[in-house]
């Protein structure tokens, strides 16, 4: 039984990296997932969450140079401008995620709200794709704080499981007009506190349900999705300079289609 469960973890945690950058809904693909696998495990929604802080970390890992280089520079206007603009982008979510936390659980973490949710989300993706042609913005300095605040707001709508925080973040950049690559590297950015908050008050609110039989399960998934995400990342940079998020729209709108069929 012990096997079965670190496999189950192996499989959510390469589920995780392969889902939370792209824009397909790392949390939906978790949902379903777990229950495709039948994870009996009484902490699987914590489990959920904190995985994703495995991909999250593999963003810091691969902007390391970056990050302490703002860090290290903080006294300087663009390091001020970069970390303002994530803070600034940040509150939305944080505020509607901590008022609204129990209910988006209770009512909409399960397969069927979640394949809406790819469905619609796959349809917007391609009427946004269509409609926006010109692109303004080609790096992060030119990012306003007006700019961040929309793409804040843009955020709020991927605390709906299947929505997806990315797809939501880089679409929202798109129709501020941010180049892709610019748009895809602000959401890697943003995930950073988003995903640490989400994660510790998760933790805080389950604390007292966790055990220390839950801390190999949780480890295996953390470290699978790391170096998952880690490959993804990569190549995501790589297709967005080159391609547009269509392929993504028609995966959520099949994938949405054929789930919504099988648990309705």
């Amino acid at each position: 039984m012990a096997i079965i469960i670190y496999l189950q973890a192996i499989l959510l945690g390469i589920l995780e990296g392969l889902t939370e950058f792209i824009p397909v809904s790392s949390t939906g693909h978790l949902i379903i997932g777990a229950h495709l696998l039948k994870v009996d495990h009484a902490n699987i929604n914590v489990f959920e969450i904190f995985i994703q802080l495995g991909a999250i970390l593999a963003i810091v890992y691969e902007y390391r140079s970056m990050l302490i280089e703002k860090v290290l520079l903080i006294q300087t206007k663009s390091s001020q401008h970069f970390f303002i603009n994530i803070l600034i982008a940040s509150i939305p979510a944080a505020v509607i995620g901590l008022l609204f936390h129990d209910h988006i659980k209770m009512y909409l973490f399960n397969p069927v709200p979640v394949s809406i949710a790819l469905i619609i989300g796959g349809v917007l993706i391609l009427f946004i794709e269509k409609q926006i042609k010109y692109k303004q913005l080609k790096n992060l300095e030119q990012l306003s704080k007006t700019n961040a605040l929309g793409i804040g707001l843009f955020q709020c709508l991927a605390l709906i499981p299947g929505t997806s925080r990315s797809g939501a973040t880089i679409m929202g950049g798109l129709i501020l007009k941010l180049d892709r690559k610019t748009a895809t590297e602000f959401s890697f950015f943003l995930a950073i506190p988003i995903m640490f908050a989400a994660t510790f008050y998760d933790l805080y609110k389950n604390y007292s349900s966790l055990s220390q039989e839950d801390t190999l399960f949780f480890l295996i998934g953390f470290v699978v999705s790391f170096f998952t995400a880690l490959v993804i990342i990569r190549f995501l940079i790589k297709f967005v300079s080159n391609n547009d998020f269509k392929i993504f729209a028609y995966y959520r709108i099949i994938f949405g289609l054929f789930f919504l069929v099988v648990f309705i």
